[in-house]
């Protein structure tokens, strides 16, 4: 066989267990969901940035106004544990890819990859909020306290309404399009990256207190490095809600940068104006001001949509794991 055919066989071999992979971790994601949490690798991930900050994150009492050795400890300890999730997802994926054949290959890097992104329990935990506000306001209140860190006790219905639809945008591209963007370009090593940044942004990623302690500074590359690798997918997350609702949303880029967020203010804004409705975080911002008042249906309408930007997004990465493949591939 000459060498061309044998490169080009070999690569699209490949690019179909890559392909076969994420199909089968969208599959297990939609009917089982997420694995025990003792066997959850972004748990693991959890742990650690857990452990590394509740002994070196300062008291109040101890706060600096600057403090760079405390933002080196930060970066650190955030490259060690970025390393040991890139080498473990290495490892294991060169074991799976090299030494297995192709359809086994493509069952265990799905079982692998599929604790690395979460769309089933996002879209429950949104829905259950509303429906837990058909029960009653404390109900929507404590159930929206699963999805989101700030304090919800004196949120109205339509602002705990409000909240919901958020999450649901912003970590549409957080907990599926970002990972996915990463696995594409580099495989499981990159979602697994990823979801390593995401989860320290969320657990290190605050100005001020949180919890007793201040994380400014021990918190500051932690943000920034999630708001690098969160750039282009949370733009991809707006192309694909706007092809899911056949339509583009006006006035995109002045209403995202209502936010502080260089990154989530994309994919909430394009869900405001697609769906209609105005979503506020009281106090920072306001998205499509003028649009109507999120009623109960719009929650499902959003995870509809959702959805639909999910399938796309699966459509849209197996046809780029293909044409990636290809070109490394070529002489």
């Amino acid at each position: 066989m000459p060498a061309f055919s044998f490169s080009f066989s070999l690569a699209f071999a490949h690019a179909l267990v890559a392909i076969a992979a994420l199909w089968l971790a969208l599959a297990i994601d939609r009917w089982l969901g997420e694995p025990t949490a003792r066997l959850h690798p972004v748990v693991w991930m959890g742990q650690y940035l857990g452990w590394v900050g509740s002994r070196i994150a300062p008291r109040p009492h101890q706060v600096k106004r600057v403090d760079l050795p405390l933002f080196f400890i930060g970066a650190l300890t955030w490259c060690i544990g970025g390393m040991a999730v890139w080498c473990a997802a290495l490892l294991l994926q060169s074991l799976v890819t090299l030494h297995l054949p192709a359809w086994a290959a493509a069952a265990l890097l799905g079982l692998l990859l599929k604790p690395l992104f979460a769309w089933r329990m996002l879209r429950d935990e949104v829905l259950a909020v509303e429906a837990a506000l058909a029960v009653s306001l404390d109900a929507g209140r404590a159930q929206l306290a699963r999805l989101v860190s700030r304090d919800v006790s004196m949120l109205s219905e339509r602002e705990v309404r409000e909240s919901a639809i958020e999450s649901l945008a912003e970590n549409l591209n957080d907990s599926l399009v970002a990972p996915l963007f990463w696995f594409v370009l580099l495989g499981l090593p990159g979602a697994a990256l990823y979801r390593f940044a995401n989860t320290a942004d969320a657990m290190w990623g605050y100005r001020g207190l949180r919890n007793g302690r201040d994380w400014t500074w021990l918190g500051k590359w932690a943000a920034r490095a999630d708001d690098v690798l969160s750039w282009l997918p949370a733009r991809i997350t707006v192309l694909l809600l706007a092809l899911a609702a056949w339509q583009w949303p006006r006035d995109l880029g002045r209403e995202a940068r209502r936010t502080p967020s260089p990154n989530s203010g994309w994919p909430m804004a394009a869900m405001a104006l697609l769906v209609g409705v105005r979503l506020a975080k009281p106090g920072v911002y306001t998205l499509n001001g003028e649009g109507r008042k999120a009623a109960a249906a719009d929650t499902q309408r959003t995870a509809v949509l959702a959805g639909r930007a999910v399938l796309a997004w699966a459509v849209v990465a197996s046809v780029a794991i293909l044409a990636i493949f290809s070109m490394a591939r070529w002489p």
